[in-house]
């Protein structure tokens, strides 16, 4: 196999994987460098040392690096194993890795609320007006930071109340319904109101948009939420609150609530795995380990369900 096949196999690899609703971003961007280094060994397929030799660069780097690198290698020769049974899968476990996911920071009510009033202390006015009511968005709707700075003033809906997650900006490409509470209706109607008083020209079609009226970015939004959550005395040396985690502290708050009301969380997880985007929902179920009061009453429903029989 040349080279040149390799690399339209590459091509084929990502489309057919991107088919199913995989981005794969970061392997379209190293796959064709391990094309190039298997021809710069003048090999005709992956081999097993190869490919681990690749992962290993730059040299420098950390293992979990390598250990990307390879899981992407694996991918793609899993696949090539089933044109040319010549073609061998690289091993798993290879460099010593241990991932563990990290516990979650969780915003507090009154965190929240002080984190938006401080968004008001923001100046021009229209920035205050835009991060007020993007923060309180991501607050009560578990949004990803992404998907709410690149909603377009088509994708809010304030009469029905419904805000469409579209397919180009959700991850995965799965898109989706998020319902709004009629208190939220109201604050991004204010906001709306505001910003065409204050920017009735503005460059960009997005809901949420700059003191200069362009697009916000996910880096403005974290620079932004860094300055307000270090003025407030939330940001320490070991805490480091980023948007994104008030995703987190709302599938938390939902479960919590589930569970001292007595809902059976099985029978609602499905709901909140698809309100969220998620791609199953077992990756809803990891919420659950979020914080010792979870874990605590799911314990205690395994120990009143199986308490008995041991």
């Amino acid at each position: 196999m040349s080279a040149t096949s390799l690399g339209a196999h590459v091509d084929e690899y990502l489309r057919l994987r991107r088919g199913l609703g995989f981005k794969l971003e970061r392997a379209g961007q190293i796959l064709p460098q391990l094309v190039s280094f298997l021809e710069a060994a003048d090999a005709s397929t992956v081999t097993r040392e190869l490919a681990i030799a690749w992962a290993k660069l730059p040299a420098s780097a950390r293992p979990q690096h390598w250990a990307a690198r390879l899981a992407i290698a694996r991918g793609f020769a899993t696949y090539l194993q089933t044109i040319d049974p010549a073609t061998e899968v690289p091993p798993a476990g290879v460099f010593a890795v241990r991932y563990q996911r990290a516990t979650p920071y969780l915003w507090s009510a009154q965190d929240i609320r002080r984190l938006l009033a401080a968004s008001r202390t923001l100046t021009p006015p229209l920035k205050a007006a835009s991060y007020q009511a993007l923060f309180g968005l991501l607050a009560v709707s578990g949004m990803r930071v992404g998907e709410a700075v690149a909603l377009e003033r088509s994708d809010v809906d304030l009469d029905a109340g419904l805000i469409t997650i579209r397919e180009q900006i959700a991850k995965l490409e799965k898109a989706r319904l998020v319902p709004l509470h009629p208190t939220t209706v109201d604050a991004l109607e204010r906001y709306a109101n505001e910003r065409d008083r204050l920017c009735p020209t503005p460059r960009s079609t997005r809901y949420f948009i700059s003191s200069i009226g362009t697009a916000l970015t996910r880096s403005e939004v974290a620079k932004t939420l860094r300055k307000l959550t270090t003025t407030l005395g939330l940001r320490t040396d070991t805490v480091h609150p980023v948007a994104h985690q008030l995703r987190h502290t709302f599938a938390v708050r939902t479960l919590t609530h589930w569970q001292r009301s007595g809902v059976p969380i099985d029978e609602r997880i499905v709901l909140l795995s698809t309100y969220l985007g998620h791609v199953s929902p077992a990756e809803s179920y990891w919420y659950l380990t979020a914080t010792p009061e979870l874990m605590g009453r799911a314990a205690d429903r395994l120990d009143q369900r199986f308490g008995a029989h041991s």
